[in-house]
């Protein structure tokens, strides 16, 4: 035998170790394959989960529209007045506009309460502040 020819021990080494080489390629794919396999299947469960909530949303009946409850006004006799200078309005007022609309003296007293009873009836949705202190009543 000279240097270059491979003994028979030689050649089943070389076998037993490509063998080994093998057979931890494989067992490495199939640790893959197993964290594949058990991310698939939580993907179809979410999947599947979407599905029936989308069915279950789906076969909900339509919501009836609830009847807007309109806001009440308060009682006292001044809310009723100025409600009736801004629906003989035609544009926004500010509230020396509805002091002199009211036939109030236009006195300082008396624009600031009736600018506190416009900025309470903001608040509760019958009138809108268009710009600071100016008022007018919502459009639909």
């Amino acid at each position: 035998m000279s240097g270059g020819e491979l003994t028979l021990g030689a050649v089943l080494a070389r076998l037993e170790e490509r063998e080994g080489e093998i057979i931890s390629q494989a067992e490495a794919a199939r640790e893959q394959i197993a964290q594949l396999t058990t991310q698939l299947g939580e993907l179809d469960r979410a999947a599947e989960e979407v599905r029936i909530t989308r069915k279950t949303l789906l076969e909900l009946p339509d919501p009836q529209p609830s009847a807007a409850l309109a806001p009440k006004l308060p009682d006292h006799p001044a809310y009723q007045q100025i409600m009736a200078v801004f629906t003989a309005a035609r544009h926004p007022l500010r509230a020396r506009q509805v002091c002199e609309a009211m036939d109030l003296t236009v006195a300082p007293n008396n624009i600031n309460n009736i600018r506190l009873k416009l900025k309470r009836l903001t608040d509760r949705g019958i009138l809108t502040e268009t710009e600071q202190g100016l008022f007018t009543q919502p459009r639909p």
